[in-house]
């Protein structure tokens, strides 16, 4: 295992929670197993580990990133992984409303209903969401 690998696997980890990543590795094939290497090393090794931004900031970007692109399950993995890791839901609203106005009012419509239905399984779950505690 390289360097990069190490690193990456720990802020994977320490970003989307052992049991996601657990999933994603085991679900790794012939197909897929190059790729899964691919974002370990390169865009968790190489991006989420480089000093000049801290894991909130990069999680707040990559979460307006996918509103903007519209890329729904990425953006249930990252909010899910955020409120797992006790990011306050103001901060999560916020950054939708701040979306909507940059992305678009649909856009922040349809984030708005997936973070609702990210917070119901969280709940049902039994985790606590930070800001929703009452």
């Amino acid at each position: 295992m390289t360097d990069n690998y190490e690193a990456g696997m720990k802020a994977r980890r320490a970003i989307l929670g052992d049991a996601h990543v657990d999933r994603a590795i085991g679900r790794s094939n012939a197909v897929n197993r190059e790729f899964q290497d691919f974002i370990t090393r390169f865009g968790w090794g190489e991006i989420w580990t480089r000093p000049g931004l801290d894991h909130r900031t990069r999680r707040i970007l990559v979460m307006g990133t996918m509103v903007a692109l519209g890329r729904w399950e990425e953006f249930r993995m990252h909010v899910r992984a955020a409120l797992e890791d006790r990011m306050p839901i103001e901060g999560i609203k916020e950054l939708l409303l701040q979306q909507s106005i940059y992305c678009g009012f649909p856009a922040a419509n349809t984030a708005f209903h997936h973070l609702e239905e990210v917070i119901a399984e969280l709940k049902a779950r039994g985790i606590t969401i930070a800001g929703l505690e009452g």
